[in-house]
């Protein structure tokens, strides 16, 4: 997680940049995919990766039209024109042909009335909250709905499964991303009734852990560094 005039750029989340200064900075890297720069012009939206930040570098994803058009990057705080988080979203609609159209997109209107009762803050990650933060029509016919649930305090065992029973038998597959304010994990792995160990990203590093919003490495096996 990153700092900038009060501001927190945690991962998933949207920023609204300035497409000539930052279509500027990226000319930095060596290698440029030839689909970045009009993205960026089209499109001036990236998304906050998982990585390293700094006062100087936010770690950002550029999104383009197909799935295996994904870039990462790094770019000055001060490119950031606006942020957009995923609670945000959730008060964004698109019509109702459009939704209809997109199961993943309807999947999220269902789920929005089975988690009313939710009092952490989540929304749509992915193709559908890339979508109702630019009004790009970038989920699919196939897509999943990507949800990003943000857990400062500790979620338990029974709360994890009432979550995941909710987001089943939806019109899209749900796939649910928990994230502390160390690690990200997922909601799914977390409830099951397999061993406690799940997979845990870190800014920099996988590891398998028993306890997500633990601040000490007692409880981490590390894997590997990204």
């Amino acid at each position: 997680m990153s700092h900038y005039e009060g501001h927190a750029f945690r991962p998933h989340y949207l920023l609204a940049v300035d497409p000539k200064q930052l279509i500027e900075s990226i000319y930095k890297y060596s290698s440029v995919p030839e689909w970045v720069e009009e993205q960026v012009r089209t499109t001036p939206f990236v998304v906050v990766r998982r990585g390293l930040a700094t006062g100087q570098e936010i770690p950002i994803g550029v999104r383009g039209a197909e799935r295996n058009q994904r870039w990462a990057a790094f770019c000055h705080p001060t490119l950031a024109k606006s942020i957009i988080t995923p609670p945000q979203l959730l008060g964004r609609t698109v019509s109702t042909s459009r939704r209809d159209a997109t199961p993943a997109l309807c999947a999220l209107d269902l789920l929005k009335e089975r988690w009313m009762d939710l009092d952490r803050p989540w929304g749509p990650g992915g193709s559908v909250g890339f979508e109702l933060a630019t009004g790009s029509h970038v989920a699919k016919l196939g897509s999943d709905l990507d949800i990003v649930l943000y857990a400062r305090r500790r979620i338990t065992a029974d709360e994890a499964k009432s979550l995941c029973a909710r987001a089943m038998d939806l019109p899209a597959v749900v796939d649910i991303r928990v994230e502390t304010l160390v690690f990200g994990f997922s909601l799914w792995e977390f409830a099951s009734d397999r061993p406690a160990a799940i997979l845990m990203r870190a800014p920099n590093e996988v590891m398998l852990g028993t306890d997500p919003w633990a601040m000490n490495s007692q409880s981490w096996i590390r894997m590997t560094r990204l």
